[in-house]
Order: structure tokens, then C-alpha cells, then sequence
């Protein structure tokens, strides 16, 4: 039977080597985060190109090719392993016999849970919006994400207006998501009735995107046409 004396003299636990301890476990920790993210890092980065480009020939009908730019402080350059990026990333989607099909872009707007992340595909052609692919999203199931399912929807982008102004400086008319069935225009999309959140971020992102991209990109449209930036097929295509 204990008494209060010889709980007293029990002897504690050192702190120093418990401290220790910690901080191995800690270190020993960290060092498997960053060796798993070393490793994954590669992989991951191989899973979004096949998913960037899997997604560009969705947007961009008849490409099966394609070739990445960017624009940067209004000036369009094919991107190369050895100059960084910094700017608007598009990708110019090609046939067959090295065509321009149209050129996809990435937008994002806030939606109901999340931002929603999109990639559409313009068509110089017509000056519209031929299709639209959700990247990333985390709407209610079975509400929010029938933009992906909703076929009425989708048919939006079939050819939503998205041609500049006549000075070239901005959209001709704004992109806007419309309450369901009363779209009338060629520039508005109409909603999906319960869903009206989710449907206007994919309006919001299209208008946002396309009101900075197309009035640096459009007048640039022949310098992915020109010979230095032929398509190389071999290359480019997804095996």
C-alpha cells in the first residue's frame, strides 16, 4: 500500500531524452513527406499533362495535336524547356495536316463549395466558345456537378459567342449565365435550375478569362500559324 511519501520519492521520467525523441520522430517525418513528394512529383506532373491534353482535343473538336504558348505582357511565344512560362498558358490544338483547330485556355471561378476549374477551347473561325471541360470541382453530387452531366448544359458551348469588340479591346458583349429557359442570345448560357451557383462560375470564368486572353490573342492568331512553329505530330500526339 502506497503511502504519500513514497509517492513522493517515485522518480520522474528525464525530459531530455523524451525530447529527444520527439524530435527524431519529428525529422524522421519530414524526411519521408519531402522523399514521398520527390518521388510522386514526376508522376503527378506526367498524370496532369495526359489530363491537360486528353482535355485540349475535348475543347478544341478535330484537334489531334497540340503545341503550348504563352502570353506575356501581350506578346505570344511558344513555350520551351529552357524559358519559364510566366503568363497565360494556352494551347494551340492542330489536325491532322498541322491546322489550326482553335486554342484552349484555363479558367476558374468561385462556385458553390469551391473555386470550379475549367479548360475551354476558342475557335477562331467562328469567334466562339466550342467546348468546355471541368478540371477540378467540389459541388454538391447530384446538384452542382451536372455541369459535367447535364447535356442541355454542355450544349451551351456548342458556339457561345465570344467575339471581340470592334476596336479590339474587350468582348462584344459580355458572357452571362441566364436563368434556366430563357436564354435568347448567343453570348448567354442558360442555368441548370437548382444548380444556378455552379452554372454562373462557369459563366463568370469564361467571361473573366476571355475578356484578358482573346484581346492580346486573337491579333496574334498567325504567329501559330507560321513556319517556326510548324507541329511536329511525333511529338505532340498522345500514344
Amino acid at each position: 500500500m502506497s503511502t504519500p511519501e513514497a509517492e513522493v520519492m517515485q522518480p520522474s521520467t528525464p525530459a531530455g531524452p523524451m525530447i529527444r525523441t520527439l524530435m527524431g520522430i519529428a525529422m524522421l517525418s519530414g524526411f519521408l513527406v519531402v522523399l514521398t513528394y520527390q518521388l510522386t512529383k514526376p508522376i503527378i506532373a506526367e498524370n496532369q499533362r495526359r489530363a491537360i491534353e486528353a482535355a485540349v482535343f475535348t475543347v478544341i473538336p478535330g484537334a489531334v495535336a497540340r503545341r503550348d504558348f504563352v502570353i506575356s505582357d501581350g506578346e505570344l511565344n511558344p513555350v520551351t524547356a529552357d524559358k519559364p512560362s510566366n503568363g497565360i498558358l494556352v494551347y494551340a490544338g492542330y489536325d491532322s495536316e498541322g491546322g489550326l483547330k482553335g486554342v484552349a485556355a484555363k479558367a476558374a471561378a468561385q462556385g458553390y463549395a469551391d473555386l470550379i476549374h475549367i479548360l475551354y477551347g476558342y475557335d477562331p473561325a467562328c469567334e466562339c466558345i466550342r467546348g468546355v471541360k471541368v478540371l477540378k470541382l467540389a459541388e454538391t453530387p447530384g446538384l452542382g456537378d451536372k455541369i459535367i452531366t447535364d447535356a442541355n448544359f454542355v450544349a451551351n458551348f456548342e458556339a457561345l459567342d465570344a467575339r471581340l469588340s470592334g476596336d479590339g479591346q474587350a468582348l462584344a458583349n459580355e458572357i452571362v449565365t441566364v436563368k434556366h429557359g430563357s436564354k435568347q442570345n448567343p453570348w448567354e448560357i442558360d442555368a441548370i435550375s437548382g444548380a444556378t451557383i455552379s452554372s454562373k462560375a462557369v459563366g463568370k470564368a469564361l467571361n473573366q478569362s476571355a475578356k484578358r486572353l482573346l484581346p492580346d490573342l486573337v491579333p496574334q492568331l498567325d504567329r501559330l500559324l507560321q513556319e517556326d512553329n510548324t507541329v511536329d505530330l511525333t511529338e505532340v500526339t498522345d500514344e
